[in-house]
């Protein structure tokens, strides 16, 4: 039986000064599974995602989600206004969504919590990159959303704190959500991820399978489709 795609991209196009940054891209994302989406700095990635949410308009292409769904995104670079605590954000973002404010304040409460969040006093401007990042995380799951995708979630965390939100997007899949997730660091993706694509100069380099890769790493599948260094 065929599964159940929650997101398909067919032939993803878009080009800055005639140079191509997505290639023709195609792919698709199966509800209830963590999907990688993989590629070296400059492959097109931030594009590509920016594409499929409607935030830069492609050349050409289509983007299909699956009917009634909620998406949440937490972008690579997230800002927040610096004079707000992270409470205060959550909460003019869960205004925005029209979430009901005795709902919100309960959701929001649960949400600092889950992603380690607890001081809601502390300003945004005092936040290091990893609270940013933990504080992005927040807001993408505000509305209990059905499809996450996340850009760079870990960027500036530290090991344990790497660990922690790996372990939440599996706890996350376990509740019936769905994650397209992109991370430079593949052994946390190898770890978590069902399945995924590779992208080099903007288009399909290839796919991995976790059922599929054997012996080998994913680290050696991206160097054998791309080449070069994961860094």
């Amino acid at each position: 039986m065929e599964e159940l795609k929650i997101l398909e991209c067919n032939n993803l196009t878009k080009s800055y000064h005639k140079k191509p940054v997505v290639n023709h891209l195609s792919f698709h994302v199966n509800r209830g599974e963590i999907f990688a989406f993989i590629g070296s700095n400059g492959a097109g990635k931030t594009t590509a995602v920016k594409m499929i949410l409607g935030l830069v308009p492609m050349d050409s292409g289509e983007v299909k989600f699956a009917e009634n769904i909620r998406v949440g995104y937490s972008p690579e670079t997230p800002y927040f206004l610096p004079f707000l605590t992270g409470y205060e954000a959550l909460d003019y973002y869960g205004g925005l969504q029209k979430i009901p404010r005795p709902e919100r304040r309960r959701e929001i409460v649960k949400l600092l919590d889950t992603v380690g969040l607890e001081n809601s006093r502390t300003k945004i401007r005092n936040y290091s990159k990893g609270m940013l990042q933990r504080l992005a995380l927040a807001q993408s799951l505000l509305g209990s959303p059905d499809l996450l995708i996340l850009d760079e979630p870990t960027a500036g965390l530290d090991a344990p704190g790497r660990v922690e939100i790996m372990g939440l997007m599996e706890t996350l899949k376990k509740s019936g959500r769905t994650i397209m997730i992109n991370s430079h660091i593949l052994n946390d993706l190898e770890r978590i991820c069902d399945r995924g694509i590779i992208i080099k100069n903007g288009a399909r380099a290839g796919t991995w399978n976790k059922t599929d890769l054997g012996t080998k790493t994913l680290e050696e599948v991206f160097l054998d489709l791309v080449g070069g260094t994961t860094k």
